[in-house]
């Protein structure tokens, strides 16, 4: 949580912090008696997972759209430095435990449970994030059947899915406003190939080249195109990160 000293929590936990100022920690069992729960002092996310959120540079008093939000470690980012966050997704019962995690941290959350495509709100926000259902081939490192389980027909079905949320997150986006997408997969149809689609029909948005030291990612993780392609390999003696994909963009126009 913004302000909490990481250090001290680390010790606490018996962690240690990573250089994007998380606290990984090795304990196992009942979570919820851990020090600094029941306080709202931290929430559970995967160190990678964490880094699209801090691309959209949020400030406090900014609107901000999560879309496919559930189970929300991005929405209690943008809410806890001051952002006023409404929280998307289709899945009513994973909003519930989202609801649940902003009330435990002390923040608050517009929280609606409708499918991105179907929401009917004329509403634009400073800042969109777009983490998109995808293969989660990212995530092997502690799924191995996110790999054996994926086949081509699975990519280029949401591929297309994809591409359709894409355009409805642009049009949410006001003039001067970001557009974060990201996707914890390894695959590049749903990575950069659908980054670089998205740039060429949308001559309204320019990339934000992302600056890794800033948003606590791997320095090698950052591309030509100035997106950023997280590999589970990277930050090995930490303990490693989930795969991910993640490009920012602003709208210009």
């Amino acid at each position: 949580k913004p302000g909490l000293d990481a250090a001290a929590l680390a010790t606490a936990l018996d962690g240690v912090v990573l250089p994007g100022g998380g606290v990984r920690t090795g304990r196992r069992g009942d979570l919820t008696t851990w020090p600094g729960y029941a306080h709202g002092d931290w929430w559970v996310q995967d160190a990678a997972a964490a880094v699209p959120a801090r691309l959209l540079d949020v400030k406090p008093g900014q609107s901000a759209l999560d879309l496919c939000a559930a189970p929300g470690g991005k929405t209690m980012q943008l809410a806890a430095v001051g952002a006023s966050v409404v929280a998307l997704d289709r899945s009513a019962p994973r909003l519930r435990r989202l609801s649940e995690n902003a009330k435990r941290i002390g923040v608050e959350v517009e929280v609606i449970a409708v499918p991105a495509e179907d929401w009917e709100d004329d509403r634009t926000f400073d800042a969109v994030l777009l983490d998109a259902p995808c293969t989660a081939t990212g995530t092997y490192r502690r799924n191995p059947e996110a790999l054996r389980a994926v086949k081509p027909a699975d990519v280029a079905k949401l591929a297309d899915v994809q591409h359709r949320l894409l355009d409805s997150a642009a049009a949410r986006v006001k003039p001067g406003g970001r557009l974060v997408y990201c996707v914890c997969s390894l695959e590049r149809e749903e990575g950069e190939t659908q980054a670089i689609a998205f740039a060429r029909r949308n001559a309204a948005f320019r990339v934000i080249p992302a600056d890794p030291a800033a948003v606590g990612a791997p320095a090698e993780a950052l591309t030509p195109e100035g997106w950023l392609r997280i590999l589970p390999s990277m930050w090995r003696d930490e303990g490693g990160l989930d795969g991910f994909f993640i490009a920012a963009f602003e709208r210009t126009a």
